[in-house]
């Protein structure tokens, strides 16, 4: 058995309760794959999308949806070290990545002021979002992971005042008829993390050249939150999960105001 097949196996057997199983159920439950669709993967170099590609290949092979995958990099500008790991993985992995240069890191870092991480995200969507669409794909599939999610849902109480979370499918904006998915919508980050290291694979962490020149300095919302959780969990064991389940419980009849396709309501409308 091949390196590539060993490590696909592993998903499906090793690690099926907690990441194959979550994976189909992302699947299922959202109704994320039809027939027909052509699904570009978007894929960082990361541990999230990789495991995203590998399991997205095998329920092509092996589900019941047809379907068409595009395996797609965007290269902002890595580093030499960075980009050679990507094309180390692939080969590993027999992902049939198709890489795609930009300059985006040259872009955002010229910045003065602040962080550029916001600016290169939007200029990274709109990226994947055309290329999507010159591809001939109707549905963009990214990595993003059950902790995202309840990471998203505190960063938004906290710092924006507003209840909103990372949905696991959105229908673009910008885009007719283009939709962004998020199969590992229920797989939690250690049970990807578990996966990485059985296999002994080394993957990107943050390959942003930002962030590589100011590392110490940095400082992430995103950690804040996983720091911010870990402590929450060590009063009760439930909290990551009520954290989740707070946008699929919400109780209008106890909710002063609301917003529906942008427009606000008030429970003293109807009072």
């Amino acid at each position: 058995m091949s390196t590539h097949e060993t490590i696909e196996k592993s998903i499906i057997k090793k690690f099926k309760k907690t990441i194959w199983s979550k994976f189909t159920k992302s699947c299922r439950e959202y109704e994320l794959i039809n027939d027909n669709d052509k699904i570009m993967v978007c894929i960082s170099g990361g541990k999230d999308s990789v495991l995203l590609a590998k399991c997205l290949e095998h329920i092509q092979k092996y589900g019941t949806k047809k379907f068409e995958i595009e395996y797609v990099v965007m290269n902002p500008g890595y580093s030499e070290k960075n980009y050679e790991l990507i094309l180390h993985n692939a080969k590993i992995l027999n992902i049939p990545i198709k890489i795609y240069d930009s300059n985006i890191f040259n872009v955002v870092t010229k910045i003065d002021e602040g962080s550029p991480c916001y600016l290169c995200a939007r200029m990274r969507r709109g990226f994947l979002y055309a290329k999507a669409k010159e591809l001939g794909c109707n549905k963009i599939a990214l990595g993003h992971h059950y902790d995202d999610v309840i990471e998203t849902i505190l960063l938004n109480l906290l710092y924006s005042g507003e209840i909103k979370t990372m949905m696991p499918k959105l229908h673009s904006q910008n885009f007719e008829n283009m939709e962004l998915i998020r199969p590992l919508y229920l797989v939690r980050e250690e049970a990807i993390i578990k996966w990485k290291n059985y296999n002994s694979l080394e993957f990107l962490d943050c390959a942003c050249l930002f962030t590589e020149k100011n590392r110490e300095e940095n400082t992430s919302k995103r950690l804040e939150m996983k720091n911010l959780i870990k402590s929450f969990k060590a009063v009760d064991e439930n909290i990551e999960k009520n954290i989740f389940r707070s946008v699929e419980n919400i109780n209008l009849d106890a909710i002063i105001a609301y917003k529906v396709n942008g427009n606000k309501h008030n429970f003293m409308d109807d009072y």
